[in-house]
Formats: structure tokens, C-alpha cells, sequence
């Protein structure tokens, strides 16, 4: 941290990082070593990357809990490609992903602050959105939906309903 005193983002990412691992040191969690095994610290642990990959806040909240499997991990893809666009387009405001797990049904949310934008005004050869959040849940049995506009940030919503 010494050596980028003067950067008050890399500060800010390498802090969260720390606090991040200290964290799961005091919980006695595996902090990035092996892979998760389960679908909310497999969102956790993408919110990470995206923090560090963009210098931007990651607020993770997840209430609940399930194992990975295929399904899964495409609502673990879908959400790192809403948080990778948030960190993208939305600015320095914190990004939100709030994630709630029970034996039914799977929603996590990602939200920001940011400008928002339209989803028929993004040219046809963008395909993140459309792909990778809206078609790949889709391809999963689950649904994604986009609520965003001008000036108001951008909301995505991911749900998977589970399969007994």
C-alpha cells in the first residue's frame, strides 16, 4: 500500500482485498485458494475479481446457500458479467449484488448507480448483455431480467428456479 500512497483507488482496491482476506482467515474459510464448492461464496469470490480487476466497491450480500452444479455456476457467470458491466459503465459508486438462496428458487440481484442505458439502443454486435446474462440464463432453465434507464442506474435480476 506504501508504494501507491498517492492513488487513493489502488489504496482503496488493495484495503478491500486485505479485509477481504482477513475475513475469511477469522472464519476459517478458504480465502482464493481452491475453488468454491457452493454458490455463495462462488458469487463472492467473482464479485472479488471484478473488484480488483476494475478498482471498483463490491458490496456482497447472500442469504442462503446451495451446492454448484451446471445451472449454478451460469448464474455465477451471468452475475460476473452484470458486475463486470456495472464496473464498466456505472462509475466509482459501489455496485450492490444481493443473493438469496433456498431450496426453491435461486434470485441474486446486481445493481448500480450508474447512467443506466437502453437495452434496444445496444448495437447487435454487443453481445455480453445478451448472451451472456439474458441468453445463458435462459439456456439454464432461468430467466433474466434488466431494469434500467437514463440517469437511473441499471438493475439485473437472475433468477433460477431449482430442480428437486
Amino acid at each position: 500500500m506504501q508504494r501507491h500512497a498517492g492513488d487513493a483507488r489502488v489504496v482503496a482496491t488493495l484495503a478491500r482485498r486485505q479485509e477481504r482476506e482477513l475475513r475469511a482467515w477469522l472464519n476459517g474459510s478458504d480465502a482464493g485458494g481452491s475453488p468454491p464448492t457452493t454458490l455463495a461464496p462462488a458469487l463472492s469470490r467473482a464479485a472479488a475479481e471484478v473488484e480488483d480487476a476494475h478498482g471498483v466497491a463490491v458490496e456482497v450480500v447472500t442469504v442462503g446457500d446451495c451446492p454448484l452444479d451446471p445451472d449454478t455456476e451460469a448464474v455465477v457467470s451471468a452475475a460476473r458479467e452484470a458486475l463486470t458491466n456495472a464496473a464498466k459503465f456505472a462509475g466509482t459508486e459501489p455496485i450492490a449484488l444481493f443473493a438469496q438462496i433456498d431450496a426453491d428458487r435461486i434470485a441474486v440481484f446486481v445493481r448500480d448507480r450508474g447512467p443506466g442505458f437502453v437495452l434496444e439502443a445496444v448495437p447487435g454486435d454487443r453481445r455480453g448483455v445478451r448472451e451472456s446474462i439474458l441468453g445463458r440464463m435462459q439456456r439454464h432453465g432461468g430467466c433474466a431480467a434488466i431494469q434500467a434507464a437514463a440517469g437511473a442506474g441499471t438493475e439485473v435480476a437472475l433468477v433460477l428456479e431449482r430442480r428437486s
